[in-house]
């Protein structure tokens, strides 16, 4: 939640249609949803897909499915439909390549895509970065009334480092807009072309 603002700044006007991959409880999708009017959230967990239902005011614009966007079998999830698409904190759980790929398969010609992600510190300059964000992450908490992920969402620490999600990033989202977070995030932002521009 801490970076919601950041995906929502990245809507574009006139975008028709949006998924939040990794949707958790729904809040970033009923977010999105003043904005854009499709919006489709989903996560493999189906407690999370329960919560958001729940969460949710009935409404035309909004469904939550249980699915998992690397593997969609049951076709719920069509190739090129959404003019945009967010990902909070879930590339690393699975493997990147095959993520962003699968990311950008979603994607519709022109469409945008916001990652917010984790990256491993690995250096030490790296750590001294993320514990100066500890004391940032106190006063949100503070703000936000101690509330926290809820409960049952999936947890993992990312594997990669920021050099090796630079790097990667680079090569999968050509002309992406890569940035540094404070709390060990980091953001990608890349505009797929657009069908006459391929």
């Amino acid at each position: 939640m801490h970076y919601h603002g950041l995906v929502l700044d990245a809507v574009r006007p006139g975008r028709r249609s949006a998924l939040d991959i990794g949707c958790g409880d729904g809040m970033l999708a009923r977010k999105l949803a003043e904005r854009i009017p499709t919006v489709t959230g989903v996560d493999f967990s189906g407690e999370m897909i329960r919560l958001a239902r729940e969460r949710s005011s009935p409404s035309l614009n909004m469904t939550f499915e249980e699915a998992d966007f690397l593997d969609d079998t049951d076709g719920l999830l069509p190739e090129g439909k959404f003019e945009f698409v967010s990902a909070v904190a879930v590339v690393h759980h699975a493997e990147f390549s095959q993520a962003i790929e699968a990311m950008v398969r979603l994607l519709a010609p022109g469409g945008r895509l916001v990652i917010i992600g984790l990256a491993r510190n690995r250096t030490p300059l790296e750590w001294i970065i993320g514990v100066a964000g500890l004391p940032v992450a106190k006063w949100t908490a503070r703000r936000q009334g101690g509330k926290s992920d809820p409960k049952g969402m999936p947890v993992q620490m990312p594997a990669m480092s920021w050099g090796e999600v630079r790097q990667e990033a680079a090569r999968l989202l050509p002309g992406c807009r890569f940035r540094r977070h404070l709390l060990w995030r980091y953001s990608l932002v890349r505009d797929k072309p657009s069908a006459s521009t391929r």
